[in-house]
């Protein structure tokens, strides 16, 4: 996971690097970087992909926090093999700065980077030595719920769904509730002396999957919003987005059929948030500074008695399927006028009233066997839906159990970076941390916290225990390498690391 060159027992001894507890701000100095990382050749462009870095210098030891406008750092995306490694080993080389002094988030956004990023990420932290600069701090914190859904879906028989493009959404009625959004937008201001605005880092949890009209490569709504910020900011300030615990939340509108898909508009909602913050924020005098850095097993999960389990319960429902007399194009003619006519859907009202006083009352006998049929109809097609939704997660559960069953231990080592500048503190993890982990997390650490999924890695997703009692019914819960008690491995590391 480190470059070559570093030796094991620097981890078990540089488990943390901690700057003194309190420095000057004068003795913190910093500078930002940004280079585009699009890949033009990959087919059409709606807004360009940027890597983002931020280097800070604090009693001569170097530090970068770097975005990517891509979707991870290895496992899915386009980034290439050992990209992490690579960058790091070339970071320490050029610039002098240690692999666990590196801090890598991805925005998550599906879009396609250039094929020399690795080469035009390490451009980027260059541009930032060379902006390096004394500078003061500040951190504030905006609301922003306008753009963003929880996916998970509550239903009565105690499940949870999820909106997904893979397979259709549960019957209405079988819904009870949503799960929460983490509102907050929190920003690291970074100004120079001569009180100049070099940059802000923005945190918030999100997906930003929403696509344009066009279908082009997109850095999507955090790719607007960072644009939209550095143009009202102006002077080359850069706006670098860390993304938080996005894992089940959706862009608002992310399932409609009515209008296209449109990221711009609610990267705007974003950026209007963040930079009202920052306009807000005060600065902070001479803020304590801190960098840990922590190797932390997370235990893995046994998924074979989950996946016997979905087989078992998707083969009862094929069985439940039962033959009707109805064909689609009937079972819609029925359905259309069982709906718009719903007392009357066979004749005229006169030829039911006929039929009332002869005392033959067939026409209702009629619509009653129709309803019956339509419903019976309906109930496959429920079923059909249900069968789609567990064999789509069954297909990731047999493929995380594969994975797993390569790994001899039964845990994974994984990176965690702990920051803290004045009133702000950051937890890194490299799972999609669903929005709970991040608001639980926030209830027992005082202060302002940012926690950054998708950093240093990437391992699937990250859902708490009790999500992990649902697996098989939602991707969070199918697309995971982890054991459920893994929540308490990072819950206790992340305390560990915000001391």
């Amino acid at each position: 996971m480190f470059v070559s060159g570093l030796r094991w027992c620097c981890w078990c001894y540089a488990i943390f690097f901690i700057a003194s507890s309190s420095h000057a701000a004068e003795s913190i100095r910093g500078g930002f970087g940004k280079v585009d990382i699009t890949h033009y050749e990959a087919g059409p462009v709606s807004d360009p992909l940027h890597a983002r870095a931020l280097v800070l210098e604090v009693m001569q030891k170097r530090y970068v926090i770097i975005s990517l406008d891509v979707v991870a750092l290895e496992r899915i995306g386009p980034l290439p093999a050992n990209f992490l490694a690579n960058l790091r080993d070339e970071l320490q080389k050029r610039f002098q700065i240690e692999p666990e002094n590196v801090l890598v988030n991805t925005s998550h956004c599906h879009g396609i980077s250039a094929p020399d990023v690795l080469e035009k990420t390490i451009t980027a932290v260059a541009l930032a030595m060379e902006d390096i600069e004394p500078v003061r701090l500040g951190v504030g914190v905006g609301k922003e719920d306008r753009i963003s859904q929880n996916r998970r879906l509550l239903l009565k028989s105690g499940r949870e769904a999820d909106y997904r493009h893979a397979y259709s959404l549960p019957p209405d009625e079988e819904i009870e509730g949503i799960g929460p959004i983490d509102p907050d937008v929190t920003v690291l201001k970074v100004v120079a002396h001569n009180e100049s605005l070099k940059g802000i880092v923005y945190h918030f949890a999100c997906h930003p999957i929403q696509g344009t009209p066009s279908g082009g490569n997109t850095a999507d709504i955090t790719g607007y919003a960072s644009k939209v910020i550095e143009d009202q900011l102006g002077t080359d300030s850069v706006a670098l987005f860390l993304q938080g615990c996005g894992g089940d939340i959706n862009p608002i509108g992310y399932k409609e059929y009515a209008q296209p898909r449109e990221a711009e508009k609610l990267g705007n909602l974003l950026a209007l948030t963040a930079l009202k913050t920052t306009k807000e924020i005060e600065m902070v005098e001479s803020p304590s500074f801190s960098w840990k850095h922590k190797m932390v097993a997370v235990p893995l999960a046994d998924l074979g008695p989950t996946i016997a389990t979905i087989e078992e319960a998707r083969e009862q429902l094929v069985n439940s399927i039962q033959g009707t007399t109805l064909n689609f194009k009937e079972f819609q003619k029925l359905l259309q006028t069982q709906g718009l006519f719903q007392e009357y859907p066979t004749s005229d009202k006169g030829a039911y009233l006929h039929q009332q006083e002869q005392q033959r009352e067939w026409l209702k006998k009629l619509d009653e066997d129709n309803r019956n049929h339509v419903r019976a109809y309906l109930n496959n097609i429920y079923t059909m839906e249900s069968i789609s939704r567990l064999q789509t997660n069954l297909k990731l559960l047999r493929m995380h159990q594969q994975e797993i069953a390569a790994i001899p231990a039964r845990t994974l080592d994984v990176e965690m970076v702990g920051l803290r500048v004045g009133p702000l503190k950051l937890i890194s993890f490299p799972g999609e941390l669903t929005v709970r982990i991040g608001l639980e997390l926030k209830q027992r650490v005082p202060g302002t916290l940012m926690v950054c999924g998708y950093s240093n890695g990437y391992i699937y997703y990250a859902p708490t225990a009790t999500q992990l009692a649902n697996r098989g019914y939602a991707q969070e819960d199918s697309d995971c390498l982890l054991a459920p008690h893994w929540q308490d491995v990072f819950e206790q590391a992340a305390l560990e690391l915000v001391k």
